[in-house]
């Protein structure tokens, strides 16, 4: 018997969120695979999806959003920065002089101003996943909860040659060697950890070394992993090496049911798929694409990796993330990305901010022209924001009691802000929000209802949107 999970109130059209989960029926994963999901809109079960896919771009490090989009130009001297704000083409709403093209885009994007959690500094858990309750580190474990990437594997029940969740450049912490959590399949199972790809970052080598407070621009472009066959490898050999290893593998599947056992079945298959696959690795290979689309997303690696993540959602990818990532671990490149503890100004001004206004604008520019934006979520989002006051080193330090994220494109209503911080940015002033509530929002953008319940390793039916609501206000 299949117990259905979820909120029993009624959705406005008099239809219980239970019998939406019913609507559709469950894999033998127990996940609401998407062909049913779209079965039970047509039947008018669920709300439409405004959103078929997410580029979500996370900026590792907090980034300090108010010199980004919600500055304090009457703030004391010793809080409201060194930048002035600029008109977007929304009036009222200004932006960072630094963030010129960006600022063409305000009538696409959500606002939000007023987000805070207290679950520690760079933990990655909440923007991801939305639990921010304090863990005891940051290092990921099979009992967190599921990222909303994940959640997109897990919902997809129908096998297809296409992964639904890609994460990009590296796994997340790899730059300073140091895995962090947040981006994973947690208590779901790492089958549903996302297909992650692998870069060799490098910077110019006419310019300065890379040191705290004076970072180079990094280069490069994401890979998949393995994506390569070896010499005298065909894919015909491939795929008759492959039909020996399907006899093997089910005899074992006879023998063992355990959940390690599907989750290496699906790693396999994912592997397999990656070699074989035309359209994964057409995606990933931008000299297909023409040079002045490269030049204007820049060649850098944040520019490189957003660009793939635009042409891996037009082959049909769900869920794509692109980090703006810090290395200084296994390769010194950039020290600070966004955690601007020394020379926060230097830093944004003449690295980040024109970095960020070049490639957003680019990704805002190719999917408005290809006619994807509308039916494409851009997020942009940190696992924090920067203190208030400028430090002694002309920097900002570690600050979650408030910060700014972005919406924009599919579902959302733009040239809208929610939420309001402090005469400092110090403190949300009006509406704060939980990371869990933009997760929620997301959600919700997707066709996905957040109180979808999934069940933890105890058993126990647990929100994927762990509570959030979703923010009514910004959703078109």
């Amino acid at each position: 018997m299949l117990t259905m999970l979820g909120s029993p109130r009624r959705c406005c059209d008099g239809v219980t969120r239970r019998e939406t989960l019913k609507a559709g029926a469950l894999s033998m994963l127990g996940g609401f695979g998407l062909p049913q999901m779209l079965a039970a809109e047509e039947a008018g079960l669920v709300g439409h999806a405004k959103a078929k896919n997410v580029i979500f771009l996370f900026l590792l490090g907090g980034a300090a959003t108010q010199d980004m989009y919600d500055l304090k130009p009457e703030g004391p001297s010793e809080t409201r920065g060194e930048f002035q704000p600029i008109p977007s083409n929304v009036p009222g709403i200004d932006v960072c002089e630094h963030l010129p093209q960006f600022a063409k885009w305000a009538h696409r994007t959500a606002f939000i101003r007023s987000i805070n959690h207290k679950a520690g500094c760079h933990n990655c858990l909440p923007c991801y996943t939305g639990f921010d309750l304090m863990p005891p580190d940051q290092h990921p474990r099979d009992t967190d909860p599921p990222s909303m990437g994940s959640v997109c594997e897990y919902l997809n029940a129908g096998r297809k040659n296409l992964p639904d969740y890609v994460y990009m450049p590296v796994w997340l912490g790899w730059g300073q060697a140091f895995r962090r959590s947040g981006p994973y399949g947690g208590f779901l199972g790492k089958r549903f950890d996302p297909l992650t790809t692998e870069c060799t970052p490098f910077y110019d080598k006419d310019s300065f070394a890379p040191l705290p407070g004076n970072p180079q621009i990094v280069r490069g472009a994401p890979a998949l992993p393995n994506s390569s066959l070896q010499d005298g490898m065909t894919v015909d050999r491939l795929n008759s090496r492959r039909t020996l290893l399907q006899q093997i593998d089910d005899q074992r599947k006879q023998a063992e049911k355990r959940l390690a056992v599907a989750s290496y079945d699906r790693n396999q298959q994912r592997a397999f798929d990656v070699l074989t696959s035309s359209k994964l690795r057409t995606a990933f290979d931008v000299s297909l694409e023409d040079p002045r689309t490269v030049d204007r997303y820049g060649k850098t690696l944040f520019g490189n990796s957003t660009l793939i993540a635009r042409r891996l959602i037009e082959q049909g990818v769900r869920f794509v993330n692109v980090t703006w990532d810090l290395f200084w671990g296994p390769v010194n490149v950039d020290y600070d990305a966004w955690d601007t503890h020394v020379k926060n100004f230097h830093i944004l001004k003449n690295n980040k901010l024109p970095g960020f206004d070049q490639t957003y604008s680019a990704l805002m520019e190719d999917l408005d022209a290809r006619g994807l934006l509308d039916e494409t979520l851009v997020v942009v989002t940190s696992e924090m924001g920067r203190t208030p006051r400028i430090n002694g080193n002309s920097g900002r330090d570690h600050w979650t009691n408030c910060y700014g994220s972005l919406l924009a494109g599919a579902g959302v209503r733009g040239g809208t802000v929610y939420g309001a911080s402090d005469s400092q940015a110090a403190y949300v002033k009006d509406k704060p929000l939980r990371p869990a509530d933009l997760n929620a929002t997301i959600y919700r953008c997707l066709g996905i209802d957040p109180e979808t319940r999934v069940s933890d390793h105890a058993g126990r039916p647990v929100e994927i949107g762990q509570g959030g609501q979703v923010i009514e206000e910004v959703l078109a």
